[in-house]
């Protein structure tokens, strides 16, 4: 028999993990910094610069970002009235996290699935399909849902926003260095030996990618780590595992008005019936199955 795992070693792996991902993103964005101005600008004016362009990112996204996610999925606000089962639901699952009552959406979609957004506890919002509305019984439910809130108490939301921004920075600075190689050539007073111009150009091209398979290791160790809290929260396990035994095997998967740039909200990939190569280093998501076994292991 599979030894159980409690709730916090769940928690307490995946947090640290988390950070060490998101500080190593950081420090890569520092060193590009750094090689910039190596080759351009100088040392303290390249980093400082990658430094700025990081932070300026970082401002504009956090006060843009929610609204254009629920717009760009069609969400639709949910009321009392009009969803009164699914408003109490989040109503009761609030009161028993301590956190404020979110704003509440469905997307009129047959595919199971939900995602939360918001950059902290009060300006927070859960939405669901209304396949899972129709498909899901109670306990299934609530387990989609503390999963979703535990998102927001987690500050998941803000913390991939940010992951994504910072991936996005490396993206920009590569693209710079690159550029900076191919058409301006680096400053010929700067006596830097062909070995490390070599290492430097390779970087440029590779950094992209690295930072993206970084982003998305750290958006499948969110996951794990909301499966955990939300298991916690419900104290019923079973729920959340049964409603991904779902998802899994629901015959219509995708949901029409997700894309890649908001894939990794949602509680399961909402694309994931798309081929990518190297799957599992490009996923959004754990893998579905190892997800419910660790929530039956509980």
């Amino acid at each position: 028999m599979a030894e159980k795992i409690s709730f916090y070693d769940h928690i307490s792996s995946n947090l640290w993990k988390s950070r060490v991902l998101i500080l190593t993103i950081s420090g890569f964005i520092i060193f590009l910094g750094y090689i910039i101005g190596l080759f351009f600008i100088g040392v303290p004016l390249g980093i400082a610069l990658a430094v700025i362009v990081g932070l300026i990112f970082i401002l504009i996204g956090y006060y843009a970002g929610d609204s254009i996610i629920l717009s760009s999925s069609g969400a639709k606000p949910a009321t009392k009235q009009s969803h009164p089962y699914l408003w109490n639901t989040v109503e009761g699952l609030s009161i028993a996290a301590n956190l404020p009552m979110p704003k509440v959406y469905v997307i009129n979609d047959t595919a199971i699935n939900a995602f939360a957004t918001g950059r902290d506890y009060t300006h927070a919002s859960v939405t669901t399909t209304q396949g899972a509305l129709d498909k899901l019984n109670r306990q299934e439910l609530e387990g989609v849902l503390a999963h979703e809130l535990s998102h927001i108490k987690n500050y998941d939301v803000r913390f991939m926003m940010l992951t994504t921004i910072l991936v996005g920075v490396v993206v920009l600075l590569s693209d710079f260095l690159l550029r900076a190689f191919i058409f301006g050539g680096h400053n010929e007073n700067r006596r830097v030996h062909p070995a490390l111009i070599a290492v430097a150009f390779i970087l440029a091209i590779l950094s992209p990618i690295i930072g993206e398979v970084m982003k998305l290791a750290i958006s499948r160790r969110r996951e794990y780590l909301a499966d955990a809290n939300g298991a916690l929260l419900t104290r019923y396990p079973p729920g959340l595992a049964d409603a991904l035994k779902k998802i899994r095997d629901d015959k219509e998967p995708l949901v029409e008005a997700a894309n890649k740039a908001t894939a990794s909200l949602w509680i399961e990939n909402p694309l994931r019936d798309r081929k990518v190569w190297l799957k599992t280093l490009f996923s959004t998501h754990p893998d579905i199955n190892d997800r419910i076994k660790r929530l039956e292991n509980m």
